[in-house]
């Protein structure tokens, strides 16, 4: 108790819990896209509550890794050596995970491209094994990013209950925002495409950092930030030559 008081006393502990709520947030667009994409291949009926079982459980998961991050910071320590790089736990999770990313995207965007080909659909037809199939993704995916970024909260503050705030505090971020998020990509076709783009970038860019060459985070979010301008900038141009049309006639 007397630890949180002076926690709450601190300049330097509230100027760490803004930084890691931002950081948390931002890293969890990611997360967001993919979910949305993720559940908006469910059933109607079914994807509010998978968002929100997906987070939930997600949230769990979470705090769960920061009661262990005495462990997960000794997953930087190299366990091989191969091409010059010493390889750790945590970049064999960010390899897999981005592995899985690159797949994952890939898969949706062939989907996209050729939707009468439904032989290797991988969301089976039923909303059980659907939902079941969606939760266990986004807790794989959330698994990998949840490395990352408890490693990178430790370097920032060695208070637990700063980043327990941080983590909460972004994922109700993730539970307001994962709906409205998810239908606006569903109704706006070239957006799903300009997402699945995103997912594929990022899963590049866990693959590239698990191999050792780090790409500055800033300089993906930019990329994106620009992308999705262009794509709004699109969108009403597109509204607006359909106003046109229909005030011509």
């Amino acid at each position: 108790m007397q630890d949180i008081v002076m926690l709450v006393q601190d300049p330097a502990a509230w100027v760490a819990l803004v930084t890691l709520v931002v950081m948390e947030v931002v890293l969890g667009i990611d997360n967001l896209i993919f979910i949305s994409i993720l559940t908006n291949k469910l059933p109607v009926e079914h994807r509010d509550k998978a968002r929100k079982v997906g987070i939930s459980l997600a949230l769990i998961m979470r705090l769960a890794l920061l009661g262990t991050v005495a462990w997960i910071v000794q997953l930087t320590t190299p366990v091989f050596e191969a091409f010059g790089h010493g390889f750790s736990w945590k970049d064999m999770i960010l390899i897999a995970g981005g592995l899985f990313l690159v797949w994952k995207a890939t898969k949706e965007i062939h989907h996209s491209v050729d939707p009468e080909d439904h032989n290797e659909d991988f969301i089976a037809s039923s909303a059980t094994t659907g939902f079941a199939a969606a939760i266990g993704q986004i807790l794989l995916l959330d698994l990998v990013f949840s490395v990352d970024s408890i490693i990178t909260a430790v370097g920032m503050t060695p208070h637990l209950p700063i980043m327990v705030i941080a983590v909460i505090a972004a994922v109700t971020v993730m539970l307001v925002a994962a709906t409205p998020l998810a239908n606006f990509i569903e109704k706006n076709p070239t957006i799903v495409m300009l997402a699945l783009a995103f997912l594929l970038m990022i899963g590049t860019t866990l693959i590239a950092d698990g191999m050792g060459f780090h790409v500055p985070k800033g300089y993906v979010y930019a990329a994106m930030a620009f992308s999705a301008l262009v794509e709004v900038l699109n969108m009403f141009a597109r509204n607006a030559r359909m106003r046109k049309k229909v005030s011509g006639h």
